[in-house]
């Protein structure tokens, strides 16, 4: 507990390391809905938000968890399921009229090609509009699942989700 007038106690969400507060109001300053990435040990999660003062709203979801009822049979944690469910947010972002978007990965470690870029990639590809560096996103044999033999696979459901 804080027990002299110089100890400033943080936010509880700080302090829990859910949150940054300053980069949360670096992007609701800029008025973009924000894509809100987020990982699991067994699934990838991405949610579209919109600011607003009584209350963010979701417009859009998809989780990488969809993938089962579309047919994957196989992990839903990979980069290759998170690109899959990044093309479905991409989609369903498209349908709802959101165009572009600002990256929210949270307090995430930020590494190059993995599946919250993944899940970037997808969104990107099926039209919605990211501010991102090419280098992060991860390979194609990475996001078509050629690097563990699911490629066949890939195919089948990306033409589902396509259309």
């Amino acid at each position: 507990m804080a027990r002299s007038a110089i100890h400033i106690v943080q936010h509880r969400r700080r302090r829990e390391q859910k949150t940054d507060y300053a980069l949360r109001l670096a992007m609701l300053k800029s008025g973009t809905p924000r894509l809100v990435v987020r990982k699991s040990n067994a699934y990838v999660n991405g949610q579209i938000v919109a600011y607003a003062p009584a209350g963010d709203s979701v417009k859009v979801q998809a989780t990488s968890r969809e993938l089962r009822a579309l047919g994957w049979k196989h992990s839903c944690a990979n980069a290759t399921a998170a690109y899959l469910a990044g093309m479905l947010m991409g989609k369903r972002a498209k349908e709802a009229g959101v165009t572009d978007a600002v990256l929210d990965i949270g307090l995430q470690r930020s590494t190059k090609g993995n599946v919250l870029y993944a899940y970037l990639k997808g969104t990107v590809e099926m039209g919605l509009r990211v501010a991102h560096s090419p280098d992060m996103l991860p390979t194609p044999e990475r996001a078509t699942g050629k690097h563990i033999n699911i490629d066949a696979d890939f195919e089948a459901l990306r033409k589902k989700i396509v259309g």
